[in-house]
């Protein structure tokens, strides 16, 4: 490998989670795919190159495909994943982390309940909840948008839809995000064990949570997965893993999003006064709230056969990291990328995905955004911006404010 092919950055610095996107910018300009040794990786950082491996079949999420279990296990062992009973049965395995027939039958089985008609269903009950959660606070000067609004709308809602009680919700959200962050650059053995602990923990809930719809079924998620069970759809990891999966995803990346899209929002006053102006606007505005800060920057994929790209021929085997982040601030795709547009059309983002995972819950976490900016512009005449810069995470798998102070004015 040579020297010049070698990312220098660092996705745990600081500097990166402050602004990546100068890192992109750089990344972009080389020729081809960048190499990343951290992660024995080919960085995909442009538009072009992103959407050609993310729609390619021959491009998959799972080792299975090009590995043995012997090496699948070496591998494991190398990046600190082994050991970890129930996180290598419920997490390490997934809907989002199979290809195929498994992925297709695993989809097939909770996609009906996230189409865009039946997601439409459930706007009354949002608007409530978020009307309500906003009474709850409206007395308030100043609040932690993140921690004290945003982080209690998609838990609530994607828990209701699976069936977990309301006040279990914050619970899920914590296991979530502890189980979560082990996916990131730092896989310590605190981290590690931090994540299998959460993950044994959210499993001995869902075990009593399925035990009680086995004897009075509901119409709820966790109800209909149990009948696709017991007609052979699933098998019992394949439900508990699904379970959790919806669960995480419904959380940490909505969340994050909604504070990245707010602090867009006061970066840009003008698109706030455009919008506030124009609430036609709400739909391309939350779109944009995703390509210009897309929570979820970073996944990968393995090819399964000898794949050219960019004028290079990589090997069967090898391991590609689509960064969602670069892409969807890439100039040959968007204009001006690095502005935000309330009203930007078209706006073909990859920020939730392309192909075979496109990301199944993306109507839902779009509506939660409408409705809550929304009730915010009708119920507030300022919201203001009350600290100087706030922080973002570290990582490269993610991007979010870690809180974002508000001063708010109601009508």
């Amino acid at each position: 490998m040579s020297a010049k092919s070698h990312v220098t950055f660092d996705p745990l610095s600081p500097e990166f989670a402050r602004d990546p996107y100068p890192f992109y910018a750089d990344l972009r300009a080389r020729p081809g795919l960048t190499y990343f040794k951290d992660f024995d990786i080919w960085l995909a950082s442009r538009f072009e190159d992103v959407q050609s491996i993310v729609m390619d079949p021959r491009m998959v999420r799972s080792m299975e495909h090009i590995a043995s279990p012997e090496e699948i296990a070496q591998q494991k062992k190398a990046g600190n994943w082994h050991d970890m009973p129930h996180h290598s049965r419920f997490v390490q395995f997934s809907l989002l982390d199979s290809d195929g027939e498994v992925h297709d039958r695993l989809r097939k089985q909770v996609f009906k309940l996230f189409t865009p008609k039946m997601v439409a269903t459930l706007r009354d009950d949002i608007q409530a909840y978020v009307s309500r959660l906003i009474d709850s606070l409206a007395d308030r000067p100043q609040i932690d948008f993140v921690e004290d609004l945003a982080a209690h709308v998609p838990g609530h809602i994607i828990g209701r839809i699976l069936g977990v009680p309301d006040e279990d919700c914050p619970q899920l959200r914590i296991w979530s995000e502890n189980i979560v962050q082990f996916f990131d650059i730092d896989r310590s053995d605190a981290r590690k064990e931090l994540a299998e602990r959460n993950t044994t923990e959210f499993y001995h809930y869902l075990q009593t949570l399925k035990a009680q719809r086995e004897k009075a079924p509901k119409d709820d998620l966790m109800s209909a997965m149990i009948a696709s069970e017991k007609a052979g759809l699933m098998n019992e990891d394949e439900f508990f893993s699904t379970a959790m999966l919806i669960l995480m995803a419904g959380h940490g990346s909505t969340i994050d999003v909604l504070g990245s899209g707010l602090h867009a929002l006061f970066r840009f006053p003008q698109e706030m006064a455009r919008l506030r102006a124009d609430n036609a606007l709400m739909k391309t505005a939350v779109q944009e709230m995703f390509r210009f800060e897309s929570p979820l920057p970073f996944f990968h994929r393995y090819c399964t056969e000898d794949v050219q790209i960019a004028g290079k021929t990589y090997p069967r085997g090898s391991k590609f990291g689509v960064l969602y982040g670069s892409a969807n601030r890439d100039p040959a795709q968007f204009p001006d990328p690095d502005r935000f547009d309330a009203g930007r059309s078209p706006n073909w983002h990859v920020a939730f995905g392309r192909g075979a995972h496109f990301c199944l819950g993306n109507h839902l976490a779009r509506l939660d955004m409408d409705i809550i900016f929304s009730t915010l512009f009708a119920r507030f005449s300022k919201i203001e911006l009350a600290v100087q810069e706030p922080e973002y995470k570290r990582g490269l798998s993610v991007r979010g404010t870690k809180e974002l102070q508000i001063a708010w004015t109601p009508r």
